[in-house]
């Protein structure tokens, strides 16, 4: 047929409402994805998602969920989110059997019907077969019948059955009918490519390796499947030319920026572990003309939204075109966070967090691959995004788009033209001082569909030692005041509740009314809507889903500061969430024998504070606790004691105390004793803290049998003798940061460990990632060192945590060349290695450190 008759009929399809059906993804000579029916470039973003598998699987059985249900829910939720890519590792496991026959049961089942859901909404997908796991995580493993618990993922490798029984499987898999949507996995038109298998660690001869894959690229090829094929290449990353003499289309990374398993809230700027994603082994994927994806993203033990599109502008610098954050918590587990703990995300109960995924997906539509933004930190505002640490805060501000993560002053940049706004917290759009999400879409002119979310608010530690009988985070209903400055919507709107069940009918005063969590309909008075007609949205008029109220108690969030200087304004705030009608909040306090009761007002949402009597405020240890009165009676806090300490028969001790110091008392950043916890860098069996001959006292002991170790995942690297860790001291300061400016000297006790080392280097990180420090010369005795502050130089910024890929860069880069200034610095990071003589760099080393002050 004429090419030119074809587009003619293409387009009167288009106009009476056919769209053109999706055709195979291919890539071009460029190493592109693109579009077979229309030879656009692939763009997609969204998440991993696991509920037909493993511990989701199961602990939703365990906790009686409609596990097709909460799919639809969180489907919804990926729309919401603008998610339009999905992407999940099968594990085979529980698919298969030991020869890799498939096997049809209710977990292959159910994750057909994900797909169908998934497919409805118009999200794309990349699968990954096979993923070698056990399914057990973070349980112990299950008796599963799949080749992979017989054989393991070494064994998968190389084992002649399990490479026989992995052809078998593929085949298998890719010819499976999805009962759902009738269409075979290999056909499906939303399925944009196969990644043959998740992290395999390859371990032997490049002709040997190379073999393996092409044996699955045949056996995937053999069902006539015309899908991009692709491999993960962000491990053994010196066998690259391997991976791509086999045949494959492309390569897949993963980035862990952050490192992954603190167990608790890594702290601090966190933007230039996210600075660049560099790519050592680039040109080889450039000569084969490949593709780039990312399977497997997130900055763990983080719960703050600023850096996602971050990490979404250095995908694009580097030349990728889809990516999927990992892991999306299924609502129903969300409450508890079992599932990944070192991982936190859901729409509902991380709503910041999810705006950030949101803006990150932004990111990867908007900005040209292969872009080049610059390094730190100019290249924290490029295009129409804008990201600040400080304020926890990440925006896209278009002409039709305003998306933010957390309060902000920004003026959007086209009022009038606005179409969608979501965010959280007060903005110049909207006023709310609630703690769930919002979305607002324009109709037309004079209508907008309004979208709450309810009250998210963390209680626990998410990162932590997690259970089902542990409550990370709660949901709450309330009803707020909402302020609208929409462009189009006059004063006195109309408001009409639209999903099922809701008959909330608020008054509107002005641009002014009551809110709850729902999806409304907001509409200038004598406008004509029609509520069925057909609407420009991924998602129904009407359509609202989340969870319902989760308190059950009275929470009281409150962490005292550790020091403050005497005679110094002082205030306590606690964030106070309570199933009953909160009717007063009081603390009382003592210092000696002054004793004082103050009441707490409620500030905002469910903030609470008060100032600290000026007479409490002096040398001493103030003490106090928080008494919450409800209709039940009283709660005393720490503890959560029923009843208030003026009760005769009151017996809890638990206090929160706060040390006041004299201004002149040196400011301790780090104390080996209390702070080694917090220490961030590589985890060795050979650290550890040692009690001292002086009460209270500890050393932190670290001991290093090389500086150099070789990475058996980029075994070609330049060797770097540098073993550093890292302490943020921002809370420890709090109380007294304002002191810092005052300070001219640091002073470190420590002590060589080992004859070999005689540096370490100490330097202070500030707020902009740069380092100041300088090398101090061990003694193998105890001793305490003085260093002027005006004597420390610029020196290198070591990424910690460490990433996983580990090819990624061990220094950080950025453009600061300016002085060092005390009042800007959160950390300390010490380095053994630098200054270090040549000889001794291969030997073992070690240093103990008590404590670091200022004066």
């Amino acid at each position: 047929m004429n090419k030119i008759f074809l587009g003619f009929i293409i387009g009167l399809l288009s106009i009476f409402g056919f769209s053109q059906e999706k055709e195979n993804v291919y890539v071009d000579d460029e190493g592109l994805m693109r579009w077979g029916h229309n030879d656009k470039e692939v763009k997609g973003f969204g998440v991993n998602y696991s509920v037909p598998f493993a511990h989701a699987y199961r602990s939703g059985q365990q906790l009686d969920v409609d596990l097709k249900q909460a799919i639809d829910n969180d489907v919804y939720h990926f729309t919401r989110l603008g998610f339009d890519l999905y992407r999940i590792h099968v594990w085979d496991t529980e698919i298969s059997d030991e020869q890799g026959n498939l096997l049809e049961n209710d977990h292959l089942e159910t994750f057909d019907y994900l797909l169908k859901k998934l497919k409805e909404r118009n999200i794309n997908f990349v699968i990954t077969p096979i993923a070698y796991w056990g399914n057990g995580w973070p349980e112990p493993d299950k008796d599963t019948p799949g080749f992979s618990n017989k054989y393991g993922k070494a064994g998968s490798l190389v084992e002649p059955g399990a490479i026989k029984a992995q052809q078998n499987y593929l085949k298998q898999f890719l010819n499976h009918v999805n009962p759902y949507t009738g269409v075979a996995y290999k056909n499906e038109p939303n399925l944009i490519a196969f990644e043959i298998s998740n992290e395999p660690h390859h371990k032997g001869k490049p002709e040997t390796v190379q073999e393996f894959i092409e044996k699955m690229v045949s056996a995937m090829k053999s069902t006539g499947a015309d899908k991009p094929i692709f491999y993960n290449v962000s491990h053994s990353i010196d066998l690259a030319e391997s991976y791509f003499d086999a045949g494959i289309d492309g390569g897949t990374f993963q980035w862990y920026p952050t490192g992954l398993g603190f167990q608790k809230e890594l702290e601090g700027n966190l933007l230039p572990n996210v600075n660049d994603y560099h790519i050592p082994f680039n040109e080889v994927i450039e000569e084969n003309n490949a593709a780039k994806l990312v399977y497997e993203f997130d900055a763990a033990d983080v719960m703050k939204s600023y850096i996602y599109p971050a990490m979404a502008r250095s995908f694009r610098e580097a030349g990728i075109q889809i990516g999927t954050h990992f892991a999306y918590d299924p609502t129903y587990l969300a409450p508890w966070n079992t599932e990944y703990n070192t991982h936190y995300m859901n729409l509902a109960y991380t709503p910041q967090k999810a705006l950030g995924l949101m803006i990150a997906g932004e990111v990867f539509h908007r900005v040209p691959i292969n872009s080049d933004f610059g390094v730190y930190p100019e290249n924290l505002e490029f295009q129409n995004f804008k990201i600040d640490y400080k304020n926890d805060l990440a925006v896209l501000n278009s002409k039709e788009k305003f998306i933010y993560t957390n309060p902000n002053e920004i003026q959007p940049k086209s009022l009038k033209n606005l179409k969608q706004i979501a965010g959280f917290g007060n903005s110049e759009v909207v006023e709310y001082e609630g703690k769930g999400a919002y979305f607002l879409d324009k109709l037309t002119k004079g209508v907008w569909r309004l979208e709450v979310m309810p009250d998210a608010v963390v209680v626990d530690n998410p990162f932590g030692s997690n259970s089902l009988e542990k409550t990370i985070g709660i949901i709450n209903w309330k009803t707020w005041e909402m302020k609208l400055k929409l462009p189009g919507l006059a004063d006195s709107f109309s408001l009409e509740a639209l999903n099922e069940g809701n008959t909330f009918t608020p008054e509107i005063d002005g641009r002014s009314f009551k809110i709850r969590p729902g999806t409304y309909l907001l509409k200038n008075k004598g406008v004509e809507f029609d509520k069925n007609s057909d609407l420009d949205l991924r998602f129904g008029l009407t359509e609202f889903t989340a969870p319902q109220t989760t308190v059950f108690k009275t929470f009281v969030l409150h962490e005292p500061l550790y020091e403050l200087s005497e005679n110094t304004p002082a205030e306590i705030t606690a964030e106070i969430i309570s199933d009953k009608k909160i009717e007063e909040v009081e603390a009382w306090f003592q210092n000696g024998n002054i004793y004082e009761t103050v009441e707490l007002k409620n500030t905002s949402a469910y903030n609470y504070s008060a100032q600290v009597p000026d007479n409490l405020l002096n040398n001493g240890f103030l003490e106090y606790r928080l008494i919450v009165t409800t209709e039940d009676g009283k709660e005393t806090f720490p503890g959560q004691v029923s009843g208030s300490p003026a009760a005769w028969d009151f017996y809890s001790d638990q206090r929160y105390t706060t040390a006041v110091v004299k201004k002149e008392k040196p400011l301790y950043l780090f104390n080996a004793s209390q702070d080694q916890d917090y220490v961030v860098g590589k985890w060795s069996p050979n650290n550890k803290l040692v009690p001292t001959s002086k009460p209270g006292e500890a050393e932190y002991q670290v001991r290093v049998e090389q500086l150099f170790e070789k990475d058996e995942e980029n075994p070609k690297a330049t060797p770097i003798y540098d073993y550093s860790f890292r302490y943020n001291f921002s809370r420890k300061i709090k109380g007294r940061r304002a002191a810092l400016g005052a300070k001219d000297k640091v002073i470190i006790k420590a002590r060589a460990l080992s004859e070999n080392t005689d540096k370490l280097q100490l330097a202070f990180v500030m707020e902009n990632g740069a380092a100041f420090g300088t090398s101090i010369e061990l003694s193998s005795e105890l001793e305490t060192y003085e260093i002027d502050l005006s004597t420390l130089k610029l020196v290198k910024t070591v990424s910690l945590p460490r990433p996983y890929p580990s090819f990624l860069p061990y220094y950080f880069e950025h453009s600061y060349n300016g002085d060092f200034k005390i009042e800007n610095a959160e950390a300390l990071q010490f380095s053994i290695g630098p200054g270090i003589k040549d000889k001794a760099l291969d030997d073992s080393h070690g240093v103990g450190i008590i404590s670091v002050s200022l004066k």
